[in-house]
């Protein structure tokens, strides 16, 4: 009979511990023993198993809790993904084990060495010992054989193995780290050399696969029983949300907490006594915790046990651990992810908290350095002058959209922290702290997401186009742009329901932790109408961006079907439960190396060819014909000069048309007024700049600056935008187009027409020859792409 109980043991242990290195000695142990029956007489509050089969021992390491008086069977079965392996009775008497046969009542302390066979080795296939997150089980049941409970199970203990191999690996988490944050890098870079379409696309990408971690992540966060292969996936994927561990900054915050008059957690400091239960089985948690606590209740007077279970059920409601009647912790949802992290409960929003804000300050830092780097260059002669102009000259107003895109970015972690500190209290200053981030984070993200669509409206009612204004004026695009960059410009208006997507799974996750099949519901429903919004609207700005986001979404709503089985509600055999977490596993890494190796390809390719803009097509909302690329003109020219001293503004950088300023609106006195102080000519004169006439700085006339004709700046067709606001008392109609009634000045006599007006019949100067309205009309055929951009159409 010795050998029939070693025999289930090892098999046991050796199916949970595949998670070992592969040049490590094999190994599969077991740290925690579950209840797997209500009113279980048998638990214990430390339980660790380990066997190594190279000396065929497994050490057992025991303190049990027993109500059991007699002598009783082991009904002992080993499973692997809920399917059946080994099943056998054994005896402890035959074991001759102290306090098992007969078994007694009380604390029974257990520290043993079990010799294991060569049959029993045998039964242990090869894989247990290799294959990452096995999730295998032991069940033991405890049968009566004798006295009145004869032949009954008056127990029912499980004890989950492991072999030391898993997929939650530091390797993974540095590289999917480095990945992300170089291509963000490398595209600030391209823009600020002014290749900015493709920098836009390289942004864009890079945000979507940041965005796709985080959803891995929003997976482990959940209250849903997750099989061990899937737990340790979305473990790698944590520090996207700000749940790294730094053993200097847990002190501090453990002081902090109990500085302010918290109660810090205490797990890992009673690991040598206590088991902790890591969640992976459905069940109802509350309840589960209740009845753990109940018989000891029960025990106690009326007037005591009532309030006593109406205060521990408020306690467990506010904190998803859940202490059982035996001493060991049952953790599940953000404290499971805590747990695994190495990072107690209680620490882990100010964890979140701290690293967002380590971000914010080394990214500007980082800015600022750049910024007095690029300047000692060049006073040096070590870098031209024109290199890095636009931000060396506006570098303030590129760090607040930076800021703004950290806060984005950010966001999913702070608001699902920060609401989760609600259900917490852990103490008063961190409930000061969360509802401070939450409300400043929520405000000025909606904040920017409105000054964006009032911009898009401005630029609508007066270019009747969103993307003029949205990608003509620097200031509004390096401040605000990281909310509309990387959609079409017709879809200024999508990153509020990006916003309202974000702000729906953080409170299913924050304030659902107790239920996840609410959890999983909700998921599936928000990550269904994510799909559907993704697939109909298309708002990205290309086909390509489009395909990349519409995948993620897709990917995402697969692995809400799959947190819907997890939660066993469609009562599926558990083998079912088991290859579905393997297939997510697969599924997810396959699809996040594909992203990987596509947002790695494209960085290289933009970052060492020598025309960036040139990879990527011209988008359809004309973005490029506004935007200030540096493929398309340069700044060192005469003619840009010249441009800058009648838009009255620095060379390089252009602050636009102030339209940040709430104060004026753009109406047309107020562009009259700001005409004026940026000393432009007046509207009578014939040789107007940065007007809409027919010898504008930017109009389409062979005369012209910058603009689309054979004497103009640009030869590719693609003139330098009007920089300075529109005088509007000039007409905005193309040369070709209808004339414009009589033009009336401020005294309401009315204006004298323009020397060069392309009307008919053709105005003839002094020699008889056709003036440049003539030749307009003659060279254009079809608008401008410039003129098409600005709604001229």
């Amino acid at each position: 009979m010795r050998v029939s109980l070693t025999r289930p043991v090892a098999a046991f242990a050796s199916l949970a511990a595949l998670v070992a290195p592969a040049f490590a000695e094999p190994i599969l142990q077991s740290n925690s023993l579950n209840s797997c029956q209500e009113n279980s007489l048998f638990s214990a509050s430390l339980f660790k198993v380990v066997f190594t089969p190279n000396n065929k021992t497994a050490n057992v390491d025991i303190v049990a809790v027993s109500s059991v008086q007699g002598n009783v069977t082991f009904d002992v079965e080993v499973s692997a993904y809920g399917f059946p392996i080994i099943k056998q009775k054994v005896s402890p008497c035959d074991m001759g084990l102290a306090g098992l046969c007969p078994m007694t009542a009380g604390k029974i302390p257990l520290n043993f060495n079990l010799p294991v066979t060569g049959d029993a080795l045998q039964q242990v296939p090869g894989i247990a010992y290799n294959f990452p997150d096995l999730d295998a089980t032991v069940k033991v049941q405890f049968t009566m054989t004798d006295g009145p409970e004869a032949g009954n199970a008056v127990a029912c203990v499980e004890a989950d193995i492991s072999n030391g191999k898993t997929v939650d690996l530091i390797g993974v988490k540095w590289a999917t780290a480095i990945v992300a944050g170089l291509a963000l890098t490398s595209s600030a870079i391209m823009s600020g050399l002014g290749h900015y379409n493709a920098a836009s696309h390289v942004a864009a990408n890079a945000l979507s696969l940041f965005g796709y971690f985080q959803a891995q992540a929003m997976l482990g966060l959940t209250g849903v029983p997750l099989p061990p292969v899937v737990m340790s996936w979305t473990q790698d994927f944590q520090w996207s949300m700000g749940i790294i561990r730094l053993e200097f900054m847990q002190d501090i915050f453990t002081w902090y907490q109990r500085a302010t008059g918290g109660t810090p957690a205490t797990i890992f400091d009673s690991l040598t006594t206590v088991s902790v239960q890591v969640e992976k089985r459905s069940l109802d948690l509350m309840e589960a915790g209740m009845s753990l606590a109940k018989r000891s209740v029960a025990m106690m007077p009326r007037s005591i046990a009532e309030p006593l279970g109406q205060a521990m059920k408020r306690d467990l409601m506010r904190r998803a651990n859940i202490e059982t009647s035996s001493g060991s912790y049952i953790v599940y949802g953000i404290q499971r992810v805590a747990f695994r992290a190495g990072i107690e409960s209680t620490n882990v929003f100010m964890t979140c908290l701290a690293f967002f804000c380590l971000m914010v300050i080394f990214v500007s830092l980082a800015v600022a350095a750049f910024k007095g780097a690029c300047e000692m260059a060049v006073k040096n002669k070590m870098m031209e002058s024109d290199k890095f102009l636009d931000f060396r000259n506006g570098w303030l107003t590129v760090l607040k959209g930076i800021l703004f895109r950290l806060t984005l970015i950010g966001f999913p972690s702070m608001a699902i922290m920060c609401l989760w500190e609600f259900t917490q209290s852990d103490s008063a200053a961190l409930m000061v702290l969360a509802v401070f981030f939450l409300l400043g984070m929520t405000t000025t993200l909606c904040w920017a997401a409105f000054k964006v669509i009032m911009i898009a409206r401005r630029s609508i009612v007066m270019h009747n186009n969103p993307a003029y204004i949205l990608f003509s004026d620097p200031q509004a695009l390096n401040k605000w742009g990281f909310l509309y960059v990387q959609f079409r410009a017709s879809a200024y208006y999508f990153i509020l329901p990006y916003l309202g997507y974000l702000g729906l799974k953080a409170m299913f996750i924050a304030f659902a932790q107790h239920s996840g099949t609410v959890q999983a519901v909700g998921f599936l429903i928000i990550e269904a109408g994510a799909l559907i919004a993704a697939s109909v609207l298309r708002p990205w700005m290309d086909k390509s961006t489009n395909s990349f986001n519409i995948a993620i979404c897709a990917i995402n709503f697969v692995n809400s079907i799959f947190l819907m089985i997890f939660t066993e509600v469609f009562n599926q055999p558990r083998l079912v439960t088991g290859v579905v977490g393997v297939v997510l596993w697969i599924a997810n890494a396959s699809f996040a190396l594909v992203l990987l190796l596509m947002l790695i390809v494209t960085t290289v390719i933009v970052i060492f060819r020598d025309n960036p803009d040139g990879r990527y097509t011209y988008m359809a909302d004309d973005r490029t014909s506004f935007m200030k690329s540096q493929t398309h003109l340069t700044t060192t020219t005469e003619l840009d000069a010249l441009a800058a001293t009648a838009r009255g503004g620095k060379e390089g950088f252009n602050k636009g048309m102030d339209l940040d300023d709430d104060a004026e609106s753009i109406t047309s006195d107020s562009l009259r007024r700001q005409t004026e102080r940026l000393g432009v000519p007046s509207a009578q004169s014939n040789q107007n700049f940065g007007v809409h006439s027919n010898n504008s700085f930017g109009a389409h006339s062979n005369q012209s600056f910058g603009a689309h004709s054979n004497n103009s700046y640009n030869n590719q067709g693609y003139g330098n935008r009007p920089q300075s606001p529109a005088n509007p008392s000039m007409p905005f109609f193309p040369a070709d187009g209808p004339r414009s009634p009589p033009r009336y000045q401020d005294n309401g006599s009315i204006r004298a027409p323009s020397p060069f007006d392309g009307g008919s019949p053709p105005y003839r100067n002094q020699n008889n020859s056709p003036g440049p309205g003539a030749f307009r009309q003659q060279n254009n055929a079809s608008p401008s792409p410039w003129q098409r951009g600005a709604g001229y159409d």
